[in-house]
């Protein structure tokens, strides 16, 4: 049952005690590597794809991603299912419709132009976007010298938090703490929801706790920033066009005053 508790939890405020609400530099993220960063990183698609079955098996029981439709799972740059299998993951869960029963309502299998549906409890935040919510690096108070170089770090911390259990917890307040070294204050409400071999991948790749977590930080990554790879090579077409026009410029520039130039400078006695 724990490795089914939300995963979005331990990435939320949570509940701590007083003590735990401590300064966010106590909290440690590890840098990971990410097939997406750099100006010409991109998403690993069997990576995308086993993250997507991490949360289906383990993190959907608790949370939802009401930002993401079933569809954009076949789209290119993302785990690209085919139609079919997109179909056939969409059936899995159920949607309500206002408009079965006559107007009345009722639950129907998904269509691929459904979303996900919402978180199933109150308190468990959904994970659409939280890899772009959670910032894992911080530079100096005003400055952003460590995003600047590592980036925002949300994936990274996502996977520190999941690898950040101690294997401590104690109780306070009629709540069980369990302490992580990632996470804010030392001190989290929620119980690790991995352990390391939660899933079976089908492409034989060891479900060890890190790979399981980078698999699921990964596919959060993507499900908040889908469009991540064609706005890369939209920034990289922009800055290349540029690039050329500051040359074109530059030259236009000299080739317009060179002639002044020449003037001032047979015009200068003793030159």
């Amino acid at each position: 049952m724990l490795k089914k508790i939300a995963l979005g939890a331990a990435l939320s405020l949570g509940l701590a005690s007083g003590p735990a609400l401590a300064a966010e530099s106590e909290a440690h993220t590890n840098d990971y590597d990410f097939s997406f960063e750099g100006p010409f990183g991109s998403y690993d698609q069997m990576q995308l794809q086993r993250g997507l079955q991490v949360y289906t098996e383990v993190c959907s029981a608790c949370h939802g991603l009401r930002y993401v439709p079933f569809r954009t799972l076949g789209y290119e740059g993302g785990p690209n299912l085919p139609e079919p299998q997109v179909r056939a993951y969409a059936e899995f869960y159920e949607v309500y419709d206002e408009s079965l029963l006559d107007g009345e309502g009722d639950f129907r299998p998904a269509k691929p132009t459904d979303h996900f549906p919402e978180s199933s409890l109150s308190n468990a935040p959904d994970l659409s976007l939280m890899a772009k919510a959670r910032a894992g690096f911080h530079g100096p108070y005003g400055l952003g010298i460590n995003q600047f170089v590592k980036g925002m770090g949300g994936p990274e911390y996502i996977v520190s938090l999941l690898n950040g259990y101690t294997g401590e917890d104690k109780e306070e307040a009629g709540a069980v703490l369990y302490e992580n070294t990632a996470y804010p204050g030392g001190w989290i409400a929620m119980a690790p929801p991995l352990y390391g071999d939660d899933v079976t991948y089908a492409d034989d790749t060891e479900a060890s706790l890190e790979q399981v977590s980078k698999d699921v930080a990964a596919f959060l990554m993507w499900t908040a920033e889908p469009k991540l790879i064609a706005r890369k090579q939209a920034g990289f077409t922009g800055v290349l066009m540029l690039s050329v026009l500051a040359v074109l410029l530059y030259l236009t520039n000299k080739r317009i005053w060179a002639p002044h130039k020449r003037k001032v400078k047979d015009s200068v006695p003793g030159e």
